[in-house]
């Protein structure tokens, strides 16, 4: 029975760490059920955006669904805007608009280190189905500008 022991390289950088972090974590994460991670969310939104949403923002987001795609991690979260908040959208419900990135770049874009026309052009965030309501949600954003630092 022959051994053979693979030498460990570290990452030579922050991205190089991520991309091996995160194909490590996305075959797990894919398995797991959607709602504790968008449960997760839906009270990181409650707290960090809500209450800096605007009241014809509000109006144009509530009761429809909205899709968050983390794609390296392989996560989605469906939440959709309540009377009381965010909370978790039905399954049956279907989704109005779907949002796509790494999670490197929802962090960047987070913290006002970039903008979201720049990554949708470099093709980094993808925004699917309701053109209107992308459009609502970006301006707000833009308008609200960083939701937090580190």
């Amino acid at each position: 029975m022959s051994t053979k022991s693979q030498a460990f390289v570290a990452p030579r950088s922050l991205a190089e760490l991520h991309a091996l972090a995160a194909a490590k974590v996305k075959p797990i994460v894919q398995r797991l059920p959607m709602q504790p991670p968008s449960l997760v969310l839906a009270l990181a939104m409650n707290k960090l955006l809500l209450p800096r949403l605007p009241a014809d923002a509000k109006a144009a987001l509530s009761g429809r669904s909205v899709e968050v795609a983390v794609t390296d991690l392989g996560l989605a979260m469906k939440l959709q805007l309540a009377e009381r908040g965010f909370v978790l959208a039905p399954q049956s419900q279907p989704v109005a608009l779907r949002i796509a990135a790494a999670l490197p770049d929802y962090l960047r874009l987070l913290r006002g280190e970039d903008d979201a026309d720049r990554l949708f052009f470099e093709r980094a965030l993808v925004m699917e189905g309701d053109t209107e309501m992308g459009l609502v949600l970006k301006n707000t954003l833009d308008a609200l500008g960083p939701l937090f630092r580190f």
